[in-house]
């Protein structure tokens, strides 16, 4: 018999496929794991100095549109370093369209927004600096503002070595910063780097549901406690689109920026979520897997918010990814087949709930720096002669 490409790989496809007709799918084991260090990229060490900039430029507001609308404006360390309605503030003018994610421990991501739309702690903050609902910059007038305040004309040049300051380094340093906003001595982490007394029995008792059972595992892996994939959970729409004039102007707006058809620009009325990135249809309503790690300072949850408590999270997906009202995904063809009803009773939700919370340490609260002051442009005599 003549032995061909093509029969071979026949024959690897019958074998794959088998009797049933029906893929037999051998998945890698996946299991949770102690967050180890951060990384840091080879471009961008970190150093006390660069720390210390990032931190007082993320309270800064000279680096939005009109000076209101710092980084730490949406993400609020009172707030588990998130924000505590169910969209996130918007620039003035505007709502935002998406629940702002905490910031604890996001250097460990590897894409970054909902949708994965960047890939860099970097380009996260110039995005978020520059969105439109969001921080509503521009490169030239925040570079301006920053090089007329002596403080950072004399940070920027120690750090960076700019004459003046650069604003790609003020991405740079905010990125430095978020690098050190992490958590790693939760329950979790202490009982699988041995401590086996970490855990209470109700906690381990969720743990085996969350591995088992309600199959959490499957998607909320690794140290991160997040596979960084995309997936559509059942999330319904944000009900600001029904009766918000405003929410539903950034909607449409978002949508048009993002580009898609006009029939899409009409007739779309949920969140097309990753399809953005390729324009593929099969990503509709899909999202990047958030961690778990800090949630329980982090309410509401989902992209949009629309689920308040871990608690409404757990019946969430109980239900099979159907809200408590009964609405689900705008994209039912996307649904992850993964999301099922899944029977669990009272007790098992109240261990799982006790096991979630044990990816959350103590909240962390840092001080807040002194923003520095512009350079005068007039001496109090120069001012006080135009005066007269």
């Amino acid at each position: 018999m003549l032995v061909t490409k093509r029969s071979v790989l026949k024959a690897a496809l019958f074998i794959l496929i088998g009797m049933t007709g029906l893929p037999n799918v051998v998945y890698a084991k996946v299991q949770l794991e102690p967050l180890g260090e951060v990384p840091v990229p080879a471009d961008n060490k970190q150093t006390p100095e660069k720390i210390e900039l990032g931190k007082i430029l993320f309270y800064d507001g000279r680096l939005s549109g009109d000076t209101t609308s710092p980084c730490a404006g949406c993400h609020i360390q009172s707030q588990g370093w998130g924000f505590p309605d169910d969209l996130s503030m918007g620039y003035p003018g505007t709502v935002h369209w998406r629940n702002s994610q905490t910031i604890i421990n996001a250097a460990y991501y590897d894409k970054f927004f909902w949708a994965g739309s960047a890939m860099s702690l970097e380009a996260q903050a110039k995005d978020a600096a520059k969105g439109a609902v969001a921080g509503n910059g521009e490169d030239d007038i925040m570079e301006a503002r920053l090089a007329l305040v002596p403080e950072y004309v004399e940070r920027f040049k120690r750090v960076f070595g700019d004459d003046t300051p650069k604003i790609h380094n003020a991405w740079r340093a905010i990125a430095a910063f978020e690098r050190t906003m992490i958590q790693r001595d939760t329950p979790i982490d202490n009982y699988l780097l041995g401590d086996k007394t970490a855990l209470s029995e109700s906690q381990l008792k969720g743990k085996a549901l969350f591995e088992g059972k309600a199959n959490c595992i499957a998607c909320h892996n690794g140290a991160l406690v997040s596979d960084q994939k995309f997936y559509n959970i059942g999330v319904p729409p944000s009900p600001w689109w029904n009766d918000d004039g405003l929410a539903q102007i950034t909607f449409r707006f978002e949508l048009y920026s993002k580009g898609v058809t006009e029939e899409m620009y009409r007739t779309t009325k949920a969140d097309p979520g990753a399809y953005f990135r390729a324009k593929r249809k099969e990503m509709l309503g899909k999202f990047r897997t958030p961690s778990l790690r800090y949630t329980k300072y982090t309410a509401p949850y989902m992209h949009n918010g629309t689920i308040p408590t871990l608690e409404a999270v757990i019946d969430f997906y109980d239900r099979g990814g159907v809200a408590d009202d009964g609405r689900t995904t705008g994209y039912p063809q996307t649904k992850s087949a993964l999301i099922q009803p899944l029977g669990l009773t009272e007790q098992d939700k109240k261990n799982l709930l006790s096991f979630i919370e044990a990816f959350s340490g103590e909240q962390i609260f840092i001080e807040e720096p002194t923003i520095p002051e512009y350079q005068p442009l007039f001496t109090k005599e120069e001012l006080a002669g135009a005066e007269k």
